[in-house]
């Protein structure tokens, strides 16, 4: 029996989780099938009834249910091991776990500052008020407010990206020679804003461009066979 993942659309079959990317990807490098359910932002019980708290993405192996991205990645290494490995040892394994939380406190939040009020439109229309409200409850002000001083933001995501810059400058992926889920959890978060805003903040013929852009068409393409930004 194949997994289950379940994971969160938003407008015309958008996918707009960076959490549900970074799983994706790591499936298609174990090379493992898997089969996809959908649920919208507002299905917080359905999802709760599933795992027990209200965050995605969530797998399902037989009975065995799985969420959090990080514990997923780690049940697919374990799981599938004659698979391509995601982490190429215990201490990648360590070192992917720094990126991860890196990845979703100082990465995400420079990205957030980004996209937030353009991101609301890439949702169904049904779950654009759960999505404000709980989002301005969490920042203490509208979206619009949390994005204005975009200038600030701008260079505030430079200095924070500097360091994958210079280390994209020097080898290919953030894993070295080839890429591991280190990169697909950076990845994640550039895919989330590439498919939540119409602004490309990555300039052209910089290292971190070209290693997101090649990222995309991996795996034949999977990081464009969705639809982005803007919604219709």
């Amino acid at each position: 029996m194949s997994l289950v993942m379940y994971e969160r659309i938003g407008a015309d079959g958008r996918r707009p989780s960076p959490f549900s990317w970074r799983i994706r990807y790591a499936l298609a490098h174990k090379g493992v099938p898997v089969d996809f359910h959908h649920v919208r932002f507002a299905d917080v019980e359905i999802i709760r009834g599933l795992s027990g708290q209200h965050f995605v993405p969530i797998v399902t192996d037989d009975d065995r249910v799985i969420h959090d991205s990080w514990n997923i990645a780690c049940y697919l290494e374990d799981r599938f091991p004659d698979g391509p490995s995601l982490f190429g040892g215990s201490g990648g394994r360590g070192l992917a776990r720094l990126v991860n939380h890196w990845s979703d406190t100082a990465l995400g939040t420079a990205v957030r500052r980004l996209i937030a009020a353009d991101f609301i439109l890439c949702l169904d229309a049904g779950d654009r008020d759960y999505y404000r409200n709980s989002r301005e409850a969490a920042f203490g002000c509208t979206l619009e407010e949390y994005c204005a001083d975009r200038p600030r933001w701008l260079a505030e995501f430079a200095a924070v990206t500097a360091p994958l810059e210079r280390t994209l400058s020097e080898q290919p992926y953030v894993t070295g020679a080839t890429p591991g889920y280190a990169d697909y959890v950076l990845f994640s978060m550039f895919q989330y804003a590439r498919l939540g805003s119409p602004h490309e903040f990555l300039g052209e013929g910089t290292a971190l461009r070209r290693w997101r852009d090649g990222l995309v068409q991996a795996f034949d393409g999977l990081g464009e066979r969705y639809p982005g930004y803007p919604a219709t």
